[in-house]
C-alpha cells in the first residue's frame, strides 16, 4: 500500500481505502455525488447515504465558481479560483498532509472533478474510490446518513499546479495542428450534432475525437484493466502523441474520466479544457462541426 511519502494517486480500492482508515493515516473522503439535470438531488441523496465521515462536495456550490468574477473559464460550470477552493477545502477540515479520496454514485461522472481540481490546486495525493458508493456497500463498507459534525478548520496552503488547464484562446490558436489532439467525452449523438439538451449550438469543436466517458468503465462500475484502456486510446489516437490531448465534454466535468483513464493507462497525464463546449460554442467567431 502506499505510504505518505507514495499517496494515492489515481484510483483506491475499497479494500485499499478500508485498510487506510483503519491505519489512522490522515485521510479525508468527498462524496461528490450529483445530477446534472437536477443539482438539488445532490444534497438529498448525500443525506440519505454516504460513506460514514464524508464531507460532501457540491458540483454548484464548492466546485463552481460562485460568480464570473471569482471564475477562471466560462461555460456552465466554470471553475472558481483557486484562492476560493482553498478555502473551502480548508473549511471541510482539509490540509496538505492528507490522503483525498473521493467518490460518487454515478460511474464517477463527478467526482473526477475534484480529483482534478486538488492536483490543479497542487496536492497530488488524491484518488477515486473505484466502483464508487456501490462497491464500498457492496463490501459492507460503514455508511451513515444525515450530516457529520463540522470539522475544525484546516490548514491547506496551495502549491505549484499539477495539472494543464487549456483555455479558451490557447485550444483555438492551436486547432488543426499535430501539436493539439482534442477528445471529446460526450455521448456520440452529442458529438455529431444530432441533439443539443443543453448549450445552444450542436455539434463539436472541428477535428476533435469522440470518446464518451463511460467507456472507461467495466460491467462491474469499476475502471477497466490499464492495459485494456491503453489499447482503446491508442486505437482511438490512431498515431497521434498521447502529450498532445486535450480533454473536453458539455462544460468540464465528465471530461476528467477520460483524463483519468489516460493515466491509469500509462499514457500521461494530459490537459483539460475547463470551458468545454459550453464556452467554445459560446465564444463568437469560433467554428463549430456536425457529423
Amino acid at each position: 500500500m502506499p505510504t505518505p511519502s507514495t499517496p494515492f494517486t489515481t484510483l483506491i480500492s475499497v479494500e485499499q481505502l478500508q485498510a487506510l482508515r483503519a491505519s489512522g493515516a490522515p485521510l479525508k473522503v468527498f462524496d461528490c455525488t450529483s445530477e446534472l439535470m437536477n443539482p438539488e438531488a445532490a444534497d438529498r441523496l448525500y443525506a440519505q447515504v454516504h460513506i460514514a465521515g464524508a464531507m460532501q462536495a457540491h458540483l454548484d456550490r464548492n466546485l463552481s465558481a460562485p460568480s464570473a468574477a471569482d471564475a477562471v473559464n466560462g461555460g456552465r460550470h466554470p471553475l472558481p479560483r483557486r484562492e476560493l477552493f482553498a478555502e473551502w477545502l480548508r473549511d471541510t477540515g482539509f490540509d496538505n498532509t492528507m490522503q483525498a479520496v473521493v467518490y460518487d454514485r454515478n460511474g464517477a461522472s463527478y467526482c473526477g472533478r475534484l480529483w482534478w481540481m486538488l492536483k490543479w490546486a497542487g496536492h497530488e495525493a488524491v484518488a477515486v474510490l473505484d466502483g464508487g458508493l456501490q462497491a464500498w456497500e457492496a463490501a459492507g463498507g460503514a455508511v451513515e446518513s444525515g450530516a457529520p459534525a463540522k470539522p475544525e478548520v484546516g490548514h491547506f496552503t496551495l502549491s505549484a499546479e499539477k495539472t494543464t488547464l487549456a483555455t479558451t484562446p490557447t485550444v483555438a490558436a492551436n486547432l488543426g495542428r499535430p501539436a493539439q489532439t482534442i477528445v471529446d467525452a460526450r455521448a456520440t449523438p452529442r458529438f455529431r450534432g444530432e441533439m443539443e439538451p443543453l448549450d445552444p449550438v450542436a455539434g463539436h469543436i472541428p477535428g476533435a475525437l469522440n470518446r464518451p466517458f463511460g467507456l472507461n468503465l467495466g460491467p462491474d462500475g469499476r475502471f477497466k484493466a490499464p492495459a485494456e484502456l491503453k489499447a482503446e486510446f491508442e486505437a482511438l489516437l490512431a498515431g497521434r502523441d498521447p502529450a498532445t490531448v486535450v480533454h473536453h465534454c458539455g462544460s468540464g466535468v465528465t471530461a476528467v474520466p477520460n483524463l483519468l483513464a489516460m493515466e491509469i493507462a500509462g499514457l500521461g497525464r494530459a490537459a483539460l479544457y475547463a470551458g468545454s463546449w459550453s464556452e467554445w460554442c459560446n465564444t463568437p467567431g469560433l467554428p463549430c462541426a456536425q457529423g
